[in-house]
């Protein structure tokens, strides 16, 4: 079950004004399931996306950074659940460009204006004939206010829908910001989540949004980890249709702050929503890290903790074992690191200082923060004015049953 995910009701999502999306059956991996969505863009969208650093980067990955950097201008996106198209050679290559090529001819466009996505079973074809074949019903579903429907359709293992949607006031404009993403295992991202969709109606020059996207996914989906796995497929897409009237050219506009952080806040909701709905999660852990002499320094002990599998287990049972906590600082790799310095806290409860246990902890209290469904573990370094957070959860038996079943 979820971890305190919330889901807006559909009053509450708010269509983009130059996005229309369709959803439809194509049977790429079980029958009955909508697993097939297109977005349609309107003319004058600028595109940017964020991809895995993994080197087993899957095939529509790699069309789509080729179709983003032709510059023609990116006109509809084409996703499939169900399989990744990941490991699958020159065939997956071919597949994933005769879905950009077939929907572009649907559409009266070039196949470069197309972006196409895949997530599901690595290492096997795409179906791509089924894919096809359902474009049609795809685009005849086409409408404005697909959010809700887009959101379900890209899920694998989810159990929820990951959405968010507002309208923010940015000067004297308003402008509409919505927001989809899916994952709930094999999430590392190192850029982005396994999949993720942020549309604006707000104009912004392609250049201008690319950077934008790197910034908000290291703000966002580059602070998540369920289980430390970098997936073949991570994409994070920003789509901005310049459909408003506010128009941000550069960040020396007095407004691009705003509008920043109005993208950046909504990109990391969706990003913690995927850990409130990863694998058998029970609790959403916040690691916050203080005091690192550098940023870097920072992430490496916080990663070091959220990725390691005795501390999870015992956020799981909550048994407060918090010495695997000290233990994964201890490996983190600062090769130069006080341990005398270090103060630990669990929640308000502060565990340990100057190396050991502090005298006033009593496992009653760490026990009392453990059975809380959201935890902040706090970790002071005493070596500088750096900081980061990341966000994770515990592991559960849950977590190995669907794994395990993960093709069945």
């Amino acid at each position: 079950m979820a971890v305190n995910l919330y889901i807006p009701p559909e009053s509450a999502i708010f269509p983009v004004p130059g996005v229309e999306i369709g959803i439809a059956e194509a049977g790429i991996r079980k029958a009955g399931r909508r697993d097939l969505t297109v977005f349609r863009l309107a003319e004058g969208s600028s595109v940017a996306g964020v991809f895995t650093r993994n080197r087993f980067r899957a095939a529509p990955v790699q069309v789509c950074e080729a179709h983003l950097a032709s510059g023609l201008g990116i006109r509809a996106l084409v996703v499939n659940t169900g399989n990744a198209n990941a490991g699958t050679g020159e065939s997956g290559l071919q597949a994933a460009q005769r879905s950009c090529i077939e929907l572009a001819g649907l559409l009266g466009l070039k196949p470069q204006q197309v972006l196409p996505f895949s997530t599901g079973v690595i290492l096997e074809p795409l179906p791509v004939d089924r894919l096809v074949a359902a474009l049609p019903a795809a685009l005849a579903d086409a409408s404005p206010g697909n959010w809700f429907a887009a959101a379900h359709s890209i899920m694998t293992t989810d159990t929820q829908p990951k959405i968010i949607s507002q309208r923010a006031a940015i000067g004297k404009h308003t402008v509409t910001i919505t927001g989809i993403s899916k994952g709930a295992g094999m999430i590392r991202p190192n850029m982005a989540t396994m999949l993720g969709y942020l549309a604006t109606d707000a104009g912004i020059p392609p250049e201008l949004l690319k950077d934008m996207a790197r910034s908000i996914a290291d703000r966002s989906f580059n602070r998540i980890t369920v289980d430390g796995d970098t997936s073949t497929n991570d994409s994070f897409v920003i789509i901005a249709t310049g459909q408003s009237e506010l128009r941000v050219e550069s960040v020396s506009d007095p407004r691009y702050t705003q509008l920043y952080e109005a993208l950046a806040q909504a990109a990391a909701e969706l990003a913690q929503k995927i850990v409130r709905d990863a694998e058998g999660a029970t609790k959403f852990m916040t690691i916050q890290v203080e005091e690192a002499a550098t940023g870097e320094e920072a992430l490496k002990v916080a990663y070091a903790v959220a990725h390691s599998p005795l501390v999870k287990t015992a956020f799981f049972a909550s048994d407060p074992n918090l010495g695997r906590i000290l233990c994964a600082i201890g490996y983190a790799g600062i090769e130069d690191l006080d341990v005398g310095g270090i103060r630990l806290w669990l929640g308000d409860v502060l565990v340990a200082s100057h190396g050991e246990r502090h005298p006033d902890y009593r496992e009653e209290d760490g026990q009392r923060v453990m059975k809380e469904a959201e935890i902040v573990v706090r970790i002071a370094l005493g070596r500088g004015e750096a900081s980061d957070t990341v966000y994770t959860c515990d592991f559960s038996h849950d977590y190995v049953s669907i794994n395990a079943d993960y093709r069945s």
